[in-house]
């Protein structure tokens, strides 16, 4: 099954509504999403992504016959790590195990490392969610260690992995 990345559209709103008022796929996120996650709170992320400095944010919505079935971006860090960026992403829990969101990892990392001076991508999976890891494996990403105790998440202490791409220079 092949997927596209794409720049949002406010009509994404409903597709995305019903993507993330999924538990099992809040549960691998990072906390401050809303549950249940409503149409008007897509608008908001819409809105917030489409209004974004484009050299700052990186952010598409993954489609499969024109169809929204997830997101995926990399946002530019600060300061000394100004030319280091942290990806996040998901996937619509029907297409998990598809090879869609490997696909679409690979197409945000060749997008960011082409059009911006961006020479580093890091993400930081939980390290229970080892389907996240393999993702990140299968798109060329490295481990480069635990990070141990570093996130509360549904009330539980969890480690963390991190993984990196470098750009080719």
């Amino acid at each position: 099954m092949k997927c596209k990345i794409r720049k949002w559209k406010l009509s994404d709103a409903k597709d995305l509504a019903a993507i993330l008022s999924n538990r099992k796929i809040q549960d691998n996120l990072r906390d401050g999403l809303p549950y249940p996650y409503t149409e008007q709170d897509g608008l908001a992320f819409i809105s917030d992504m489409l209004s974004a400095n484009e050299d700052e944010t990186f952010a598409f919505a993954i489609t499969t016959d024109n169809k929204v079935i997830g997101s995926v971006g990399v946002f530019r860090q600060g300061n000394i790590h100004r030319q280091t960026a942290e990806l996040g992403y998901y996937v619509a829990e029907e297409y998990w195990s598809k090879g869609i969101m490997t696909e679409a990892v690979k197409q945000i990392c060749e997008y960011v490392f082409n059009k911006s001076d961006i020479i580093r991508i890091y993400a930081e999976p939980f390290a229970y969610n080892i389907a996240s890891c393999r993702v990140l494996e299968k798109a060329g990403f490295q481990y480069e260690g635990t990070l141990r105790n570093n996130a509360v998440k549904n009330g539980k202490i969890i480690d963390m992995k991190m993984y990196s791409l470098l750009k080719k220079l």
